[in-house]
């Protein structure tokens, strides 16, 4: 008498799968289809849509790239400042160790005039020319070799006579730019030949040089 476990395997006959039957290792035969497996695509997410940039303004472009007028202040001997009024505020020469400070001045920018020896505002001024190299003899300095050869033509603003120069004392507590310094060392401020002032500084001692100029023209009338 056979065994179960002694019975032949069973072909496979084409058309059919292998399963495995329930208790069994071996295989059996199962339906066979020919159709592929399907899968389900994700549809392609959607290109983000592209905003229309906007043109940008000129005006708005032109206004970014605008520089602010710098204020300068020129500390001058009296001589050295009639030698400025002789030419009638038309050109500023400045020491040749500044030269890239005077570079950097451009049309529009605005100077004010401190005079030493009476520490007083004597004028202001405004740029009308990019720096150019002049060796012409106009100024003077302590120093033989020093002409002054970084110029700039200018024109002039406010200009008051030796008598009305405002004193520098009566604003320096008033100044941004004086306050770097203690109290009681407010000159330091104003030493050296050239420097660049706050707009703020430069607008307050120009319209006090505007009221002196103002209280001048009512007396003398």
């Amino acid at each position: 008498m056979r065994r179960a476990e002694d019975a032949p395997p069973r072909l496979a006959v084409p058309g059919q799968d292998l399963e495995l039957e329930q208790g069994n290792s071996k295989p059996i035969l199962g339906p066979v289809t020919d159709t592929p497996a399907t899968t389900a695509e994700t549809p392609p997410e959607p290109a983000p849509e592209k905003t229309a940039e906007r043109p940008r303004s000129k005006k708005r472009r032109k206004g970014r790239e605008a520089r602010a007028a710098g204020c300068w202040m020129i500390v001058s001997s009296p001589e050295n400042l009639r030698k400025t009024r002789e030419k009638g505020y038309s050109i500023q020469g400045i020491k040749s160790r500044h030269r890239r400070r005077v570079e950097a001045m451009r049309p529009g920018d605005r100077i004010l005039y401190y005079v030493t020896g009476r520490m007083a505002f004597a004028a202001t001024s405004t740029v009308t020319s990019p720096m150019y190299e002049d060796h012409t003899p106009i100024w003077r300095s302590a120093r033989r070799d020093e002409d002054y050869p970084w110029r700039v033509h200018i024109r002039p603003d406010l200009i008051l006579d030796e008598p009305d120069w405002v004193l520098a004392k009566e604003l320096a507590y008033r100044l941004d730019y004086v306050r770097k310094w203690p109290p009681e060392h407010w000159t330091l401020a104003f030493q050296g030949h050239l420097h660049q002032l706050p707009r703020t500084d430069f607008k307050l001692i120009e319209d006090e040089l505007a009221r002196t100029a103002r209280r001048r023209h009512s007396v003398a009338s």
